[in-house]
This record gives C-alpha cells, structure tokens and sequence, in this order.
C-alpha cells in the first residue's frame, strides 16, 4: 500500500500505544509534536538545497515516531523521503522527484496533529455509553448482562 492510501491514524495502533506509554503518552505526544516539526522544517530546507544526504535522517525520524503514534500516512511519507534520498545519495542524483511529497509532508502533519491532539484529550470519550449493560446486547435489561 503507498502512502496515499495509508489512513492517517490507525485508532487501534494509537490505542495501543496510548496504552503502553500511560500516563507519560501526552508527554511524549509533545516531543513528538517539537521533533515533528523540526524534522519537516529539515526536511523542507533540505529538498531547497537539493542535499538527499541532509534528507535521510529527519525522514528517519519522523518515520519511525509518526510509526509510535499509529500516523501511518505521515509515517509512509516519510519512508518514501528517506528511501528515495538514500538511493539518491548512493546513486548521485538529486532529490527532485520528492519535491511533491515534501510539500505535501507539512499539510499531512498538520492534520495528523489535529486527530492525535484530540485523541489524546483525557475530556473526549473513547466507549460508547453503556450504563449498567454491554454496548452489543440491546436486550440487556438495566443491570444484567445479557
């Protein structure tokens, strides 16, 4: 699957990670929010300078902490930069053919922030409201589960 078919945030994968990382998850949210953006604003001063060598790591980067927070689009995209600039560096060419990923890069953070910071708020219900019965079993008098 390419990156543009990739969904933003994969709730499950967000989940999971919620979970692993407790109460310390909207902490590292915020390092990966200031890494995020250091990482692009590297990346877009990189693809200006034609250097894939400059490419290569702040697309790592950002591949592998986007992966953490189940941001497979960001993190897709930034696969595609890093893959591409390492064959540029190893073949001598310059990172042209990436100038339309690299645009689109801050856009797809943006959004992908927006998702996760709401996500991520303690106040938005995640469940369903299913006082005193599970959520699949209409049936379920008050109090009983079915």
């Amino acid at each position: 699957m390419s990156y543009q078919e990739a969904e933003l945030v994969n709730q499950p994968d967000l989940a999971k990670s919620r979970a692993e990382l407790g109460s310390a998850f909207v902490r590292i949210l915020s390092y990966f929010r200031e890494d995020g953006e250091k990482a692009i604003s590297a990346i877009e001063q990189a693809i200006r300078e034609r250097n894939a060598i400059a490419l290569v790591t702040p697309a790592h980067t950002l591949k592998g902490e986007s992966a953490q927070f189940g941001a497979h689009r960001l993190s897709g995209m930034a696969e595609r930069i890093e893959m591409v600039a390492r064959r540029c560096v190893e073949s001598h060419e310059g990172p042209d053919e990436l100038i339309e990923v690299v645009v689109a890069l801050r856009p797809c953070f943006t959004e992908t922030m927006s998702i996760l910071d709401r996500d991520s708020n303690p106040l938005v219900a995640r469940r369903p409201a299913t006082f005193g019965r599970r959520a699949d079993s209409p049936s379920a008098g008050f109090g009983r589960m079915a």
